[in-house]
């Protein structure tokens, strides 16, 4: 399998002794048959090379670190030292990622649809194209490269260098994402810190932000909010995914995912760190976001696959649009009629 001789490829490289810095579908799943999951499958065998990551086209970036992100950081020390960990084994679809690369299915779709509401331009093939996405604790990249194919301009950050240098290597392979996929080891808040000097200070430069079972790690989640809204664009869309505050989240998400089955290492996930939607809205609307939707996810341990659920006891996705300067042209342009506006969060 593509991920395993990846995962052995990576797992080769971090042995030694490292003596640099590693630098469209129209449809989702479902009706169609399509799976993101097998998108991913469907690659160069090129990985079998020995390959290194000075070789890489991409480096890793460090920002400048901001009087603000030093004294409020999202970045947990302890979290970052648990991923450091498992930085190898981000393209094994059947280690302990094997549930991230499963929600693609459902959160792919999701950013998808709701961008394609908000921005209506239309691009067979690459309906994304034109838009910057920045994702947020992208990890090895699971989100990034699909949201690269579907035409986006994606930048992915992480604090944990290792998981951007996994990231880096994978996505060098597909010529494919050469100029719409790039990664920089950083924290949201030194990057959204780079533009305090601009002339166009405060304007935001991304379309979409996106921080998919990344929140509940995080140490501060007013930091986050906060710097969300000052690297988008007005206008611009926030999407998460994470997981709700609650008896039965504990009990699958912490006892029987991590404790009994062992779908993802023990300790991964604090449930004091968990927020409830109600929360969460509450948060992003003091930071100037409007929520538009929230959605329930559920996984199935037995088939390995997501699915869309009416209750959001476990996990949720939320999508929130952060507030234009001028409130009347939020209100002119949601009053226009689109006759082609189609509800995002329903699906099949």
């Amino acid at each position: 399998m593509y991920s395993n001789r990846f995962g052995r490829l990576v797992s080769g490289l971090y042995g030694r002794k490292r003596s640099a810095v590693c630098g469209v579908v129209q449809s989702a799943a479902g009706r169609s048959g399509f799976s993101w999951t097998a998108v991913s499958k469907r690659r160069s065998p090129r990985l079998q090379r020995s390959v290194s990551c000075l070789e890489m086209r991409h480096h890793a970036v460090p920002c400048q670190i901001s009087t603000r992100s030093s004294s409020q950081t999202t970045v947990d020390p302890d979290e970052v030292r648990r991923f450091q960990l498992l930085a190898g084994k981000w393209w094994d679809e059947q280690g302990e990622f094997a549930a991230l690369h499963a929600m693609n299915d459902l959160r792919v779709p999701f950013i998808r649809d709701n961008l394609l509401n908000v921005h209506r331009a239309r691009h067979p093939g690459k309906p994304l194209a034109g838009l910057r996405i920045l994702d947020v604790g992208c990890g090895g990249g699971l989100l990034t490269e699909p949201l690269g194919r579907l035409g986006a301009n994606v930048l992915g950050i992480d604090p944990v260098e290792d998981s951007i240098c996994t990231a880096q290597l994978h996505a060098s392979f597909d010529p494919d994402l050469r100029d719409s996929v790039s990664y920089r080891a950083c924290t949201l808040e030194e990057l959204s810190a780079e533009g305090e000097g601009e002339q166009e200070q405060g304007a935001g430069h991304f379309d979409a932000v996106v921080a998919s079972e990344v929140v509940e790690h995080l140490a501060d989640l007013e930091t986050f909010a906060f710097c969300c809204g000052h690297v988008l664009k007005p206008g611009g869309s926030l999407f998460i995914t994470t997981i709700n505050k609650t008896n039965l989240s504990y009990a699958l998400g912490i006892v029987v995912a991590e404790q009994l089955l062992r779908i993802v290492p023990s300790g991964t996930h604090d449930w004091e760190k968990f927020i409830s939607p109600v929360e969460l809205e509450r948060l992003l609307e003091s930071n100037g976001f409007s929520v538009q939707s929230v959605q329930g996810m559920l996984y199935n341990p037995v088939s390995g696959a997501w699915s869309w659920t009416n209750s959001t006891a476990i996990n949720y996705a939320l999508h929130a649009v952060k507030l234009r300067d001028d409130p009347q042209q939020d209100q002119a342009e949601e009053s226009s009629p689109h006759p082609e506006d189609s509800t995002a969060a329903t699906h099949s």
